[in-house]
């Protein structure tokens, strides 16, 4: 399979695949950032305050939306595989989903916060995609908005790391693996998924491989910089760390200009 195609076929074992993430972890130390860097983000906890408008780009399930209500934002998420914005919709039935490419998106309203979870900025796979994603995102946004996401340096990814767990669904054990996958040139990087459904009688393993945008943190800032001031952290979600130099995986934050 390749291609969209284990993402749809499996929407409905995706909460599975990322049963190990922390998504309130994640959420709140995203809110955080926003508190600082945000005009408006030190009003996300006050009650006496219109709610702030908030959008994930590339949502799936709706995990990190469902957070950011808890945190008393107007909420909402878009996506472009519709069985994952179905499944989006069971869990926030109160948050607007859309039918949406993020590389080119409209929203209803001027946002005060835009994210991009799990490296999701990537799947712009493209130069030209992901410039046109910075110019949505930039639109979306109100004056001192902010735009969040991580991602990966090319230049520092271990083509031969993957991670790998199991869990149990049922009558049956799966095992997920992935890993990312750079040539060495270009601007073209693969995000290597493996899936095994195990039963007492039989094993199926579906493999694919998504295509993603390859960029170093230097070619990232310049796409960045004619639309945001931009801040570059360490990828942790306990810790408010400046970037090191030598690190391959950062937390970025965008504060429109």
């Amino acid at each position: 399979m390749s291609g969209n195609a284990l993402y749809t076929d499996l929407s409905g074992y995706y909460d599975l695949m990322c049963a190990d993430i922390n998504y309130p972890a994640q959420s709140n130390h995203i809110r955080r950032l926003h508190q600082m860097f945000g005009t408006s983000g030190s009003n996300a906890l006050n009650n006496n305050t219109p709610r702030l408008n908030h959008l994930d780009l590339a949502c799936g399930t709706g995990p990190h939306v469902q957070q950011f209500i808890n945190f008393n934002y107007h909420s909402s998420g878009l996506d472009i595989n519709q069985p994952m914005l179905d499944l989006a919709k069971k869990r926030c039935p109160k948050a607007v989903f859309s039918l949406q490419d993020m590389s080119d998106f409209t929203a209803n309203e001027p946002l005060d916060l835009i994210t991009c979870f799990l490296y999701s900025i990537h799947y712009n796979a493209t130069i030209k995609k992901l410039t046109q994603c910075l110019a949505s995102v930039h639109k979306a946004l109100k004056t001192g908005g902010v735009f969040c996401f991580n991602g990966v340096d090319k230049h520092k990814i271990d083509n031969a790391l993957f991670i790998k767990h199991s869990r149990q669904h049922k009558d049956a054990t799966f095992t997920f693996s992935s890993g990312w996958y750079y040539s060495g040139q270009g601007e073209a990087q693969q995000l290597k998924l493996t899936i095994e459904k195990t039963t007492a009688d039989l094993t199926h393993t579906w493999q694919d491989e998504h295509p993603m945008v390859a960029v170093n943190f230097g070619e990232l800032k310049a796409l960045l910089a004619p639309y945001f001031e931009v801040h570059a952290f360490e990828h942790d979600y306990e810790k408010i760390i400046p970037l090191n130099a030598a690190s391959g995986n950062a937390i970025f934050v965008c504060i429109k200009k």
